[in-house]
């Protein structure tokens, strides 16, 4: 794809829907190929014409993994880690962070602008550079680099069995929409292809893609925009958490809600434009055009 051909330019510089998943896509739609599998984070919120979706694999985790390098407790002093919990409080762990000399020059890699944006709102101090490339390239950046460290999906390593012992989850960042979910979608109307993946395809995180994808498209967002969402089932409620950020992490507006499976279907929509309307669309304005 040409996500994974141009591993120079910054995702949020490239600016383009579906860059992993359009090669793929044409050929379905040439018949050279009968389904296509992506990670479902990557395809864009409103498939092409012609092609549909055809089954949602069970979720793998949806968490984001900080990767470091050096002295396990001198990370966590850095980033304000005591006895293995994450410190609630911004000015706390600030405040906590600046003792340790490491948080003027805490340097970290990503090249998820979502990424990016919650972790400035965190630590506005450290330093955010771009990381491309596949998984081995990335880590391998990573220990030839002179970062702390960088930011992966935790499914993308633990699919492979390359989670490194030096990982932390990010258990206060919330994820891309459908993070850690893989879709498959055939041609419409190929009957035969899309009952084949009926068998595979997991309802509840379809139910909840669906949501955290409806909540994107509702806020007009795409890889380049700071966007997140979660929405997991517990009982037999769907819990829905959704934030916008501006891309320098100043500024940010937060939504949760919760409603019974059976009415969940819409939670997506009223979800976004609730957070419209309480702070989400100041910040979506200050979003540059193409960036959305």
């Amino acid at each position: 794809s040409e996500g994974d051909i141009d591993l120079k330019t910054p995702l949020y510089e490239m600016g383009v829907q579906g860059i992993f998943t359009r090669t793929l896509d044409v050929a379905l739609l040439h018949n050279r190929i009968d389904l296509a599998v992506h990670s479902m984070k990557d395809v864009p919120t409103v498939l092409p014409q012609g092609i549909i979706q055809s089954a949602v694999l069970k979720r793998a985790s949806y968490k984001d993994l900080f990767v470091y390098k050096g002295d396990k407790k001198s990370v966590e002093d850095a980033l304000g880690i005591v006895d293995g919990q994450w410190l609630v409080r911004k000015e706390t762990y600030i405040q906590y962070s600046i003792s340790n000399i490491q948080h003027a020059t805490f340097t970290v890699a990503t090249s998820s602008i979502r990424r990016k944006a919650q972790w400035l709102n965190r630590y506005p101090s450290h330093t955010l550079e771009n990381l491309r490339g596949n998984v081995n390239t990335r880590l391998k950046k990573v220990d030839e680099s002179e970062w702390n460290g960088a930011i992966f999906a935790a499914a993308g390593l633990e699919r492979i069995d390359l989670r490194p012992e030096t990982s932390i989850e990010l258990d206060w960042m919330l994820p891309a929409p459908a993070q850690g979910a893989i879709m498959v979608v055939c041609r419409l109307g190929d009957e035969y292809a899309f009952k084949a993946c009926s068998y595979f395809n997991d309802e509840q995180t379809a139910l909840c893609t669906k949501a955290e994808k409806d909540f994107l498209r509702t806020l007009m967002g795409g890889c380049s925009t700071p966007i997140s969402a979660l929405a997991e089932i517990k009982n037999d409620q769907l819990v829905f958490r959704g934030n916008i950020f501006s891309v320098d992490g100043k500024q940010r507006a937060d939504v949760e809600k919760k409603v019974l499976t059976t009415n969940a279907i819409n939670i997506g929509n009223e979800a976004a434009q609730e957070l419209l309307n309480n702070g989400g669309q100041a910040i979506a304005d200050t979003i540059p055009h193409e960036a959305k």
